[in-house]
């Protein structure tokens, strides 16, 4: 069965295939398909989501709308369905319960995946969270993929351990990516970078949660810069409410412009460029 997979706006991960479109129907070569399925990942779209599925719904005969905005917990995965191919989970859910992420209540406590689909982007919630055999398997299928692993979905500083790195040099890596969403969260993410600095800044990526209760513009560069001191390259995101889209000024978007961008923290930081490729510009 042919399904269009619609999305209300494009992402990093959004698949790029020709049954995969961002926003209404074209005006020409619109392809046969059994279903259209428009995919909504954030709450602040469910409207949009709906306007397209109205406007899809004109022709085709049978239209769906769901995603993650619809709080449905995930029931199996289909790689390159309505993420971009190369991508894979190998768990869901996450033990964690922090006051910003819904992962938790969408998805429960971390369940391990044992037939998990192989992929070379791992977005996992927390992966580290899994046991030691399922973490080893993992390896064994990157090992096995053409092109170099990308741990994108995060992993929990604190959890990094010797054993966790030292697997790491066994396998080609493009970038692993931590976090760094509150100024206590430097101090794991220390140890962590310290470990993992045989990869060198360009591959270690650290997501920063800005602006989240009440933070203000000087806190989150003193907080991003010190995760750039620490041998690592921020990736800025603001924060953003389950209910509402909040519109940040000038001045908070610079700021995500700037530690978002390997390019920009570079050339800020008056360092000589670095070799700069598709996966530093992943999310």
């Amino acid at each position: 069965m042919q399904i269009i997979r619609v999305f209300p706006r494009r992402t990093a991960l959004t698949p790029i295939d020709a049954f995969a479109f961002v926003g209404d129907p074209p005006l020409i070569g619109k392809p046969e398909a059994n279903e259209v399925h428009v995919s909504v990942a954030f709450m602040w779209d469910i409207a949009e989501g709906e306007r397209l599925a109205s406007a899809w719904g004109c022709y085709y005969k049978t239209v769906r709308i769901g995603g993650p905005a619809f709080n449905a917990k995930p029931d199996g995965f289909t790689p390159g369905m309505y993420l971009k191919s190369g991508v894979t989970f190998t768990t869901r859910g996450c033990n964690n319960s922090c006051p910003w992420c819904l992962v938790p209540s969408r998805e429960g406590r971390l369940s391990e995946i044992v037939d998990f689909a192989p992929g070379y982007i791992i977005q996992d919630n927390n992966l580290l969270q899994a046991n030691r055999d399922h973490v080893r398997c993992v390896f064994d299928m990157l090992n096995a993929q053409r092109k170099a692993a990308v741990f994108s979905g995060g992993l929990q500083s604190n959890l990094v351990s010797d054993w966790f790195a030292e697997s790491l040099r066994g396998i080609r890596v493009e970038s692993v990516f931590l976090a760094a969403d509150t100024e206590p969260a430097l101090k794991p993410l220390e140890r962590a970078i310290k470990r993992l600095s045989f990869l060198g800044r360009r591959r270690i990526r650290v997501y920063a949660m800005i602006a989240y209760d009440g933070e203000s513009l000087s806190d989150a560069e003193e907080r991003l810069e010190a995760i750039w001191e620490l041998g690592a390259m921020p990736f800025a995101q603001l924060y953003q409410p389950v209910a509402c889209f909040i519109h940040y000024d000038a001045d908070w978007k610079r700021l995500v412009h700037k530690w978002s961008r390997p390019a920009a923290m570079v050339s800020s930081h008056n360092l000589p460029a670095i070799r700069l490729d598709m996966q530093d510009e992943l999310l």
